[in-house]
């Protein structure tokens, strides 16, 4: 039998998330304590019972931002999948779609802070390229068996530089335009139908 997660543990589970969305929507500096376990309905004061530091704190809430947007990726993904689209397909429609560019909060922790990760604590550099690895591997298992292993990694880069760009031109004609063009370049050079 499983047993009731504790006060200590619900609070401990508000604050990660409340990071996490925080941090994708303000970057690692836009990040204070305070302001989490405020956002988190705690004082201050308690963080130190939950965590031994920022960098901790950090590390937890960019794997659980992971974890998340990993989740609402796969729900993207399968509804495609049913209506008939290639894995690959629906992992580049997902990813770059009009909904992942404006949900910059709820989004790929990847594309929203890999020009911050090397910058960071080592601890936080750690759970950074854990999530890049799990990127990779996660395109890896869509692209079509006779893809050369390589392709992941770049087909992964150039998913999220699109993302990036078009964050940065905004949600907009604009940016939709960018990750239209993304969209069907990727799937042009990589989702080509097999001949029997």
């Amino acid at each position: 039998m499983r047993t009731a997660p504790s006060r200590k543990d619900i609070s401990h589970e508000r604050i990660v998330a409340v990071a996490a969305r925080a941090i994708r929507r303000g970057g690692f500096q836009g990040m204070g304590v305070a302001d989490i376990m405020k956002e988190a309905g705690l004082t201050h004061g308690g963080f130190y019972a939950h965590f031994r530091n920022r960098d901790a704190l950090l590390a937890e809430a960019l794997e659980r931002a992971g974890q998340d947007s990993a989740v609402r990726l796969h729900d993207g993904v399968a509804r495609r999948e049913a209506r008939g689209s290639s894995p690959l397909r629906a992992l580049v429609e997902a990813y770059l779609s009009e909904r992942h560019l404006g949900e910059i909060e709820a989004g790929c922790a990847v594309a929203a802070l890999a020009s911050e990760m090397p910058r960071q604590a080592t601890e936080v550099r750690e759970a950074a390229a854990e999530r890049v690895r799990s990127l990779v591997a996660g395109v890896r298992r869509a692209l079509p068996e006779a893809a050369p292993a390589e392709s992941a990694a770049a087909v992964a880069s150039q998913m999220v530089g699109a993302l990036q760009l078009a964050r940065a031109l905004g949600d907009n004609a604009e940016g939709r335009a960018l990750l239209k063009s993304a969209r069907e370049s990727l799937l042009a050079l990589h989702d080509r139908p097999t001949r029997g």
